[in-house]
């Protein structure tokens, strides 16, 4: 949604450019969602919290009685921080890792957690560290993507979860270590139109129950995220009705195929959270180049926040719709011209308007001035969540927009103090 110009402004003013916007509103629209799709008895939902691991992010998720899916030791300390519980009875946090860096084993250990893994070899390093109990095992059921083609998360070319032909020696493996197989699980990405989500869960679903022979003790199956947010279009949106349906009945045909009530799973991350947040920034200069012999030239916005805050565009060449606080963006009226949106990084690749291909996709916008604000909306998911550090640029604070209009600072702006202080210089031999 578009925001209040008044209210944008009087927030620049306050916290300075740029800036991120959650609407409480939004955000549990789509919480409402995802609780519909699990409101059948058995059928529980997750947060995959790498999406967005605000602490207020995840205290929502908690009064909703929704879990958490971790990737690592800190992100369950986070959610530990925000209120889930620790345990397996039930696992409300679940460890989903294909490597256990740092101190994840740890994590797993002192808390009681339940750990995914995505790589045979995981059952070798939790039987080292001691552990012993259930685990879950991610299996890559050979097809299945992403939004973008980098980003693969079943089939050949994904590095995520154990080739489901070797799910068995996986599980004999853990059986021999002393660790029971409790849950299955696998993620298809949420790339596809909703047909081939349709097809894809379904196609997922039959790959479980024919697995369930070998499984004596498994409680519990989830069927990963993999629920769409259309970046571009708001009004065509993956129809929820139909998928309360299809869970519904995968949850009932895996029932049924295992002979005893298993829980199904759930456990989107990029639904729940893209839309919620806005990422407002300032225009500094509006400056053009020229054509010549290598091209085109462009007219370029230059704004103060690059893909140290929103890095989305330049790695993936993702869409954000683009808007200029003030200017009516459904007017017919307002004259508008090809602007490519740029950041202040030394570097080329800091652009907010590229395609897919890596080359400039100019946005028809209305012409913006120098000191204009300019908001990229749809930046809750993997937005703040894989800002960076660098050029030694601070993150921008995190603001929390409430259904009664009060606006909370739920992260600050960070320092050149909170840059450095984790360096030291400590003899190691």
């Amino acid at each position: 949604m578009q925001h209040d110009p008044a209210l944008l402004q009087s927030l620049a003013a306050k916290v300075g450019t740029p800036y991120w916007l959650y609407d409480a509103r939004v955000l549990r629209k789509r919480i409402a969602d995802i609780q519909f799709l699990s409101d059948t008895e058995g059928v529980q939902a997750r947060f995959a919290m790498k999406a967005c691991p605000a602490t207020k992010v995840l205290q929502e998720m908690h009064a909703a009685g929704i879990w958490i899916d971790a990737v690592s030791g800190n992100e369950v300390l986070r959610a530990l921080r925000a209120g889930h519980p620790a345990g397996r009875n039930p696992p409300a946090i679940c460890l989903t890792a294909d490597v256990f860096r740092d101190n994840a084993l740890r994590v797993v250990l002192e808390h009681g957690i339940l750990p995914n893994i995505g790589s045979p070899g995981q059952i070798a390093d939790l039987s080292r560290a001691g552990y012993r109990g259930q685990i879950s095992i991610r299996v890559n059921p050979g097809f299945g993507h992403g939004h973008v083609n980098a980003c693969d998360t079943g089939g050949p070319s994904s590095k995520h979860g154990v080739w489901f032909e070797d799910l068995l020696a996986t599980k004999q493996a853990a059986d021999a270590a002393g660790l029971e197989v409790a849950m299955l699980h696998a993620h298809i990405g949420s790339g596809p139109q909703f047909q081939e989500l349709h097809d894809n869960l379904t196609r997922l679903a039959a790959e479980f129950v024919a697995a369930l022979k070998y499984f004596p003790q498994l409680s519990a199956v989830s069927l990963g995220g993999g629920i769409p947010h259309n970046y571009r279009d708001h009004g065509a949106q993956v129809p929820i009705e139909p998928l309360h349906e299809l869970f519904t009945s995968c949850h009932r045909r895996l029932c049924t195929a295992a002979r005893r009530e298993l829980r199904l799973e759930i456990e989107p991350g990029r639904y729940y959270v893209a839309p919620c947040c806005t990422l407002v920034t300032r225009v500094t200069d509006v400056k053009q180049t020229r054509t010549n012999e290598k091209g085109s030239g462009a007219t370029f916005a230059m704004v103060d926040a690059g893909f140290v805050d929103l890095v989305r565009p330049a790695m993936y060449g993702s869409y954000h719709a683009i808007h200029v606080v003030g200017r009516d963006a459904d007017d017919p009226h307002i004259p508008r011209e090809p602007i490519v949106v740029a950041g202040p990084l030394c570097e080329s690749g800091d652009i907010f308007t590229r395609d897919e291909r890596e080359l400039l996709a100019p946005r028809m916008l209305p012409r913006p001035e120098a000191g204009d604000l300019l908001t990229l909306r749809d930046a809750g998911a993997y937005g703040y969540a894989m800002s960076s550090n660098y050029n030694s640029i601070g993150r921008a604070p995190q603001l929390w927009l409430e259904e009664d209009g009060t606006v909370e600072m739920i992260s600050r702006r960070e320092t050149i103090d909170d840059l450095l202080k984790a360096e030291t210089s400590e003899l190691l031999g």
